[in-house]
């Protein structure tokens, strides 16, 4: 086992200048990851729940605090303090987020982006079409999307595939961004078996949520996020 991410004294505060507001996203975050541990946190809209995981993306630097991580490329290292030709190596081949948002280029089909996920982490090119209908079959993308372009896909339609792409790649850490936000039931089923295949092989997961049913039994523990900061954790 061992610790796979440890956040320490983590703060991030944002500046409204044309508002003259000083807000505190997160204060003095401590958290830790063993090795295919599960956590989840929840809390109200505006409490702090993603700008914790866009610190660990390095989608944001903070005021205060580090955040290591257990590299299996460059061993323990300090996130904040990494290159940005380090943090692109960690994206591409041992970390994953999965937003409630798809960011793609516009001219690339629902199938190309999966089966570039899948050669991007080491994949082989021979098996990436297998792979991508495997995963586009799974979340049920009609087959007539496949060869279509994400910016004409519904927002339930574009959350799929941005969870199969990202998926399709196992990382070693993964970051969960309100995974089931418009999904339907039988959808956030299929996620919620993708996400207890990939714990059962060893994956580590870090997400945001508000639906608490879709959490029960599946992650090892849970905190509640109010204000900024971080509440007693408990487990399942």
């Amino acid at each position: 086992m061992g610790v796979l991410l440890e956040i320490q004294n983590l703060s991030k505060a944002f500046t409204l200048h044309n508002l003259g507001r000083h807000i505190k996203a997160c204060q003095n975050i401590d958290l830790s990851l063993q090795s295919g541990e599960f956590v989840g946190i929840t809390g109200k809209s505006g409490s702090g729940k993603s700008t914790i995981l866009k610190l660990v993306w390095r989608s944001y630097l903070p005021q205060t605090g580090s955040v290591f991580y257990e590299s299996s490329e460059f061993g323990r290292l300090d996130l904040n303090q990494a290159s940005e030709r380090t943090i692109l190596h960690l994206r591409r081949y041992e970390l994953g987020y999965v937003s409630q948002f798809l960011n793609v280029i516009p001219r690339t089909t629902a199938r190309r982006l999966v089966e570039q996920a899948w050669m991007e982490h080491g994949g082989a090119p021979n098996q990436a079409p297998v792979e991508a209908e495997r995963m586009l079959g799974h979340f049920d993308l009609d087959r007539e999307l496949w060869d279509s372009y994400p910016n004409t896909f519904s927002g339930g339609e574009k959350l799929r595939l941005n969870i199969a792409r990202t998926m399709v790649k196992r990382p070693r850490l993964l970051l969960l961004d309100e995974p089931t936000a418009s999904l339907d039931q039988g959808s956030k089923e299929k996620v919620r078996i993708l996400l207890d295949r990939l714990k059962q092989e060893g994956t580590t997961m870090l997400g945001i949520f508000h639906d608490l049913e879709f959490m029960q039994g599946l992650c090892d523990r849970e905190y509640q996020m109010a204000q900024g900061a971080l509440g007693a954790s408990y487990g399942q």
